[in-house]
């Protein structure tokens, strides 16, 4: 369905939730899509802002307990002057706006301006931080009330408007947001109060993302616990026999990829199937595009080979954009898969044969080896003298399939159908965290994605200490040979040439590196 951008300015108050990109709500997801100005906080996962559009304005607007940010009264008037210049505004809150997220005050100002505008609810980390730490905020015998408190009052306030009495003797669930700095205050007014010393206390800070953490006391101790931590803000705090549950209950910690960074080199486009496996398992998959997937220079060659493709005994195809580039062309010139017909068609693989049924077209051969030698093995017992064979596939790229199939008397037509470059979007952020040593993982899918790393970061003098304390994972032999020839040492490598197989190898890896230091190997 076409999606109408909305034409007139207006402001959409959008909860990001608690941290994890995949809490984003779809109708949140909508709003930025279609944002012209995104205002976004401290706590917004920046993540979330690859979805508005590219030209999109961008502008933090982080309020933090610490540091220099723009006051509540700069905010608003913001989110009025780009509204009245007819801009779709998305002030993009961490959380959900109108709890403790100072929504209501931005609301109040766009209503009294006269300013159209929406509230989209999110996920509040006063519930998602504690379930992906483990503990239900209620729990048939444990707690059947939820109080969510404020842990930073206003301080213009005269006096505290929290009833300390009622709190401690609620019988239920406490949960306090923005209450690091004042922990002991809020420790020693509960057990001033009447609330056992000895009631569990949990405290997760950065929750939902992969660098959780959580502590876990006692209202008696975790002030000290915390100390001794060193955590800091954000964090949410949760007070009640619910954090009892967490040793049995705690998923999310437990995920065999829990706390890694996995640095993806793969085209931006195609980044998502991976980044959502990786997901799944527990890493964090941060985008770091290395090549990009462009048109060839010349579609002459591709628009006479679809001129004679009756011609053709075989299309082999070696990737999913060998796929895609060549099925949009046939429509481009008009013609679509039923020029196909009586053609025999390879793919390398499944998921290049997943990507031909898209457009309706059966695959007649996967090799049993997901690489051009299983599709030479393939081939080997028959009779290919005369046959003609056409490959849609990169402008550069191994010639080892045609020269091999030449060889042996076949007719052999490659094609460009795209190109790999390097991109030109800005890499600031991947690199600074390479820098600063927080990715635990490098993958490579192709030769041109380690070639064109290598090319980008200066070179295996410059890469070397970066990787120093890096796992680095190829999807495939011949590009494990490639990052082997630039001098790094791959430490996973799939059996199968597939995305599927390269993640759950990953996962495997550090599964069986914990097994050994924990000492539970079977």
């Amino acid at each position: 369905m076409t999606k109408v951008k909305q034409t007139n300015g207006k402001v959409y108050l959008v909860g990001a939730g608690p941290g994890d990109p995949g809490l984003l709500t779809v109708r949140g997801k909508e709003c930025l899509e279609q944002a012209d100005v995104v205002l976004y906080d401290y706590l917004a996962n920046p993540a979330l802002l690859s979805y508005a559009p590219h030209q999109a304005e961008r502008l933090y607007v982080g309020r933090r307990g610490k540091g220099t940010y723009p006051e509540q009264e700069s905010i608003n008037r913001l989110l009025i002057e780009r509204a009245r210049a007819q801009k779709v505004v998305v002030r993009l809150k961490g959380g959900d706006p109108f709890v403790f997220g100072r929504g209501g005050e931005e609301a109040e100002a766009l209503a009294a301006a006269g300013i159209e505008f929406e509230v989209v609810p999110g996920i509040t980390a006063a519930v998602a931080v504690p379930a992906y730490a483990g503990i239900p905020v209620t729990h048939r015998t444990l707690a059947s009330t939820l109080t969510i408190v404020t842990g930073h009052e206003d301080p213009e306030k005269p006096s505290t408007s929290l009833d300390w009495a009622r709190l401690a003797g609620s019988h239920g669930t406490l949960v306090f947001l923005m209450g690091m700095k004042n922990l002991s205050m809020i420790t020693t007014r509960l057990m001033s109060e009447g609330l056992a010393p000895s009631t569990p206390v949990a405290i997760t800070r950065w929750g939902t993302r992969v660098s959780q953490h959580t502590v876990v006391g006692t209202l008696a101790d975790i002030v000290h616990k915390a100390d001794a931590a060193r955590l800091e803000p954000p964090t949410v705090i949760v007070v009640g026999e619910v954090v009892r549950l967490r040793p049995t209950l705690n998923w999310f910690e437990r995920r065999p990829l829990f706390g890694k960074r996995v640095l993806m080199t793969r085209a931006k486009e195609q980044a998502g199937e991976l980044a959502t496996l990786l997901a799944g398992y527990g890493a964090e998959a941060v985008e770091a595009p290395t090549i990009k997937i462009v048109p060839p220079v010349d579609w002459a060659p591709v628009d006479r080979a679809i001129a004679e493709i009756g011609t053709y005994n075989w299309v082999i195809f070696t990737s999913v954009n060998g796929v895609d580039r060549f099925m949009t062309r046939l429509w481009a010139k008009g013609l679509d898969s039923r020029c196909l017909a009586g053609r025999r068609l390879c793919c390398i693989g499944p998921r290049t044969a997943q990507e031909l049924e898209k457009f309706g077209v059966k695959t007649d051969l996967i090799p049993a080896e997901y690489q051009a030698e299983g599709v030479l093995e393939a081939f080997a017992q028959q009779d290919i003298r005369t046959v003609r064979f056409l490959i849609p596939r990169a402008e550069v790229a191994r010639e080892i399939l045609p020269d091999e199939l030449r060889a042996h008397g076949a007719h052999v037509d490659v094609v460009p159908v795209y190109r790999t470059v390097t991109p030109t979007q800005d890499d600031a952020e991947w690199r600074q965290q390479l820098m600063d040593h927080q990715i635990h993982v490098v993958t490579f899918t192709s030769s041109s994605t380690v070639k064109n790393f290598m090319a980008m970061l200066g070179g295996i003098d410059r890469v070397r200490p970066l990787l120093h304390s890096v796992t680095v994972a190829c999807i495939g032999p011949i590009t494990a040979r490639t990052a082997a020839e630039y001098g790094l040492t791959v430490s996973i490598m799939p059996r199968e040439n597939t995305i599927p197989a390269l993640v759950d190898s990953i996962a495997r890896h550090f599964e069986h590196r914990k097994a050994v230091a924990t000492g539970t190997m079977v």
